[in-house]
């Protein structure tokens, strides 16, 4: 039996920690932003730096952008994807 491709909206898909970290400079854009984000994830800004290669801090970020849609949209729009297209990274990270 061969092996299945990937449907070609899976082979498009961005990389999941690339996303990730795009996504954390959105996020950190933004002042009252950066700062609901911290407050949300008990991390400090120094504890956010040490831990940009840690898999669940890039989670966070995608879990932090899909648990309010407003920001899941902008966010979207401004990273040039879909709000799927997080969600799905977000997944895929859980995994």
């Amino acid at each position: 039996m061969l092996p299945r491709s990937p449907s070609p909206a899976k082979a498009d898909a961005p990389d999941p920690q690339a996303l990730s970290l795009n996504a954390l400079g959105w996020v950190l854009a933004d002042g009252d932003r950066a700062q609901r984000f911290l407050a949300l994830t008990g991390l400090t800004p120094d504890d956010l730096r040490a831990s940009l290669a840690d898999p669940a801090t890039l989670a966070g970020v995608l879990e932090f952008l899909c648990a309010y849609e407003p920001d899941l949209v902008a966010a979207a729009e401004a990273l040039g994807v879909e709000p799927q297209v997080i969600a799905e990274a977000r997944e895929r990270m859980a995994r």
